[in-house]
């Protein structure tokens, strides 16, 4: 006796979707990043939570510390960096001229309240750490059980 599968179609994206799509790429985002020139891609980000604090990890390449504005308001972390462009030479000929000034702001949502005074920042090798220690109430409280007599 054979078993009988039910049939299920791979999932197709329909026409008018996929032309949404293609237009969106090719016309409104025909640079690279998100906002065409002037805007860089947003940095990769990766949030851990740990019991006693949030560690944030950007990769935020060809930038340096002062290029960076970090800021905290409530529980949302605003992470913003402006790259210089440099003066384009007029003693040489350009053959293909894509490095220019650049930008990028980018909000993350916390996942529990932290100490903004007790915040740390590094950076090194184009990654920058933030290390966000979790308010008191935030983290996790140890309840002793005790058995009943």
């Amino acid at each position: 006796m054979s078993n009988v599968v039910r049939y299920q179609p791979r999932e197709v994206l329909p026409l008018r979707d996929a032309m949404d799509r293609l237009f969106e790429q090719s016309f409104l985002r025909p640079f690279w990043g998100d906002g065409g020139w002037g805007q860089i891609d947003m940095p990769a980000v990766d949030v851990a939570e740990t019991a006693d604090e949030i560690i944030v990890t950007a990769t935020v390449p060809g930038l340096k510390a002062e290029d960076l504005k970090i800021s905290l308001s409530g529980d949302v972390l605003q992470i913003s960096g402006e790259t210089k462009g440099e003066a384009e030479r007029k003693d040489a000929t350009y053959h293909l001229h894509e490095r220019h000034a650049s930008s990028f702001s980018r909000a993350i949502a916390l996942p529990a309240p932290v100490m903004s005074d007790k915040c740390v920042a590094e950076f090194e090798n184009g990654v920058l750490t933030l290390k966000l220690p979790k308010t008191q109430e935030a983290r996790p409280k140890m309840i002793t059980v005790k058995a009943k007599k």
